[in-house]
């Protein structure tokens, strides 16, 4: 007796440019596809469709997105794109005019509608037998995880366009952030990594509205969240902090081992006149004062920072100035851009003199060659001591991990000698043998 095979689930290839909260956009369109019994492929040939999510940030990564759509375009031929460049829908059809749909950031709803009039899912479908996972189709390792915690930005930074693209900041109810943190480590994650545009900022929006857990109340602010975050078992690392003053109340909770001693602030500089220009929030010239005041409260707080060099009017002197900084705050872990001017943004109609590219790159080579030289002695000071690691990657020479002071893929990492006997995912005590400007090697204990 024959038996008709069953219709196969539709396919959809997805590409995911930019950072990490697009990334956690990126998750969630896959986990409402796979609930609707789409199946994710990993090759244009194999495609139905493919789903560019773009970055629209600064030039280059809007070229960036520009190349992968026409790549998917070239290959599989039917391409939808969503996204933070998804707002410039002209600029994108004038490049591509086949492309089936363009979407902006956070539209969920429209991009799987869209996949939906590419590729209808099977009518036979029952989504209360898929078999997706209760945290969800995630696009890391099983081991970590990022934690989106609100969207937008109320900011007006100068040399930004976010505000315009991904609106004004709208935190997520803190039971649902705690609720997703839950199923995750539940799932398998061992590090949590806190994202959103403005960490500091979470709960303004709805003036830090009592919210509930586990049938207890908490505050929706960022204190009261990483709080509750750390009676999860796991690294909580933030990423994206404001220095407000409330930013004060965390240090004693790194201290205490509840959250990761581990901090992003993006400085971007630090001479008063370029931050005036910048339109940059929460800087005072007692910044410095506070980075000391933390570090004596927890010695082991690791700081990470990005900063911009050749920003429209920056002279020799802010330079210079933003050096002696650097000297003086003796910052862990940094990374450099030159400043690219974004369509839209209001630096473009300073009123200031325009820094040639040649001065650009000798900035921030002389800016990279001095903060090397400072992350390279801090990490020297690593040397002989004890740390945990989290393990990444194994293969016959070792394992490659991370300790408190590494984020994924923006730090640097931990190779362990001696261990071939783990797996990604193991937590393991080491002791550090080696350092040199970003890394570190070490050796099991």
């Amino acid at each position: 007796m024959s038996t008709t095979p069953a219709p196969a689930n539709p396919k959809v290839g997805f590409v995911s440019l930019g950072c990490p909260k697009a990334l956690v956009d990126s998750e969630r369109i896959l986990t409402q596809l796979r609930m609707e019994g789409y199946d994710v492929v990993s090759t244009y040939q194999d495609a139905d469709v493919v789903v560019v999510n773009t970055c629209g940030f600064i030039d280059s990564a809007k070229a960036e997105s520009l190349e992968v759509i026409g790549e998917a375009i070239k290959e599989n031929g039917k391409v939808i794109v969503t996204g933070c460049m998804g707002v410039e829908e002209g600029n994108i059809r004038n490049v591509h005019p086949s492309v089936l749909a363009v979407t902006g950031p956070q539209q969920y709803e429209q991009v799987v509608n869209a996949v939906h009039d590419a590729v209808p899912p099977r009518q036979d479908h029952n989504p209360l037998i898929d078999l997706v996972p209760p945290q969800g189709i995630k696009l890391t390792p099983r081991h970590y995880a990022y934690l989106k915690i609100s969207e937008g930005c109320n900011h007006s930074c100068s040399f930004c366009i976010i505000p315009s693209m991904r609106g004004k900041l709208v935190s997520r109810p803190v039971g649902d952030v705690l609720d997703e943190a839950q199923r995750l480590v539940k799932a398998g994650v061992k590090e949590l990594l806190v994202i959103s545009q403005d960490t500091s900022a979470y709960g303004v929006d709805v003036k830090y509205r009592t919210g509930f857990w586990n049938g207890a109340p908490v505050k929706t602010r960022m204190t009261e969240l990483c709080e509750a975050l750390s009676t999860l078992g796991v690294w909580v690392r933030l990423h994206y902090v404001y220095p407000y003053p409330h930013v004060d109340e965390l240090i004693p909770l790194m201290a205490a081992g509840k959250i990761l001693p581990y901090l992003d602030i993006p400085f971007q500089h630090a001479s008063p006149k370029v931050l005036k220009a910048m339109k940059r929030p929460a800087f005072e010239d007692k910044t410095l004062a506070r980075i000391k005041n933390w570090r004596e409260i927890c010695p082991d707080l690791i700081i990470r920072s990005t900063f911009i060099v050749g920003f429209p009017g920056e002279t020799e002197e802010d330079f210079q100035y933003l050096l002696n900084w650097l000297t003086e705050a003796q910052l862990d872990r940094v990374g450099c851009f030159q400043y690219s001017p974004v369509e839209g943004a209001p630096a473009n109609l300073l009123d200031a003199a325009i820094v040639p590219d040649d001065v650009k790159q000798d900035r921030w080579d002389r800016f990279m060659a001095h903060q090397q030289a400072i992350s390279s002695a801090r990490l020297q000071m690593r040397v002989g001591r004890e740390i945990e690691v989290l393990v990444d990657e194994v293969d016959e020479q070792g394992a490659v991990g991370r300790c408190f002071f590494d984020a994924p893929e923006i730090d640097g990492n931990v190779f362990i000698d001696n261990g071939s006997n783990l797996k990604p995912g193991d937590k393991v005590w080491c002791k550090v043998t080696d350092a040199d400007e970003y890394d570190l090697w070490a050796e099991q204990i």
